[in-house]
């Protein structure tokens, strides 16, 4: 699917995705990402299922309101014990399908909102 921004903007966006893949200002990537307003950097975290405390650990000084984790086709929540670092700091984590995820950050990014999406893809 493509998604289509309403007004032109400096800041990263999902342009489109699928089932293995997002677009981000309509670069392909089809490995787990971090995606800000301001940069776009790879995610050591590769699956879902191998996910660890540590994977979170990169957000805590990022300052954030919000972090989307997309967890690939379908929605899926961590253990609570591998972000409760980042709800002791008051970080809302939201779980949700990749696609989801990448709707969700496009929102909440065009409001103005701290905002990061942590992406797998399996």
């Amino acid at each position: 699917m493509k998604l289509h921004a309403t007004a032109p903007g400096a800041q990263n966006s999902f342009s489109g995705y699928g089932e293995d893949y997002v677009l981000v200002n309509g670069q392909r990537h089809t490995t787990s990402m971090i995606v800000m307003p301001e940069q776009v950097l790879p995610w050591r975290a590769t699956t879902f299922a191998t996910l660890a405390a540590e994977d979170f650990a990169v957000f805590l000084d990022m300052k954030l309101e919000i972090l989307l984790l997309g967890t690939g086709p379908r929605q899926r929540f961590p253990a609570p014990a591998l972000v409760r670092a980042l709800t002791e700091q008051r970080i809302g984590v939201e779980s949700m399908d990749l696609k989801a995820a990448c709707r969700t950050y496009n929102i909440l990014m065009a409001e103005g909102r701290n905002v990061a999406a942590a992406l797998v893809f399996q």
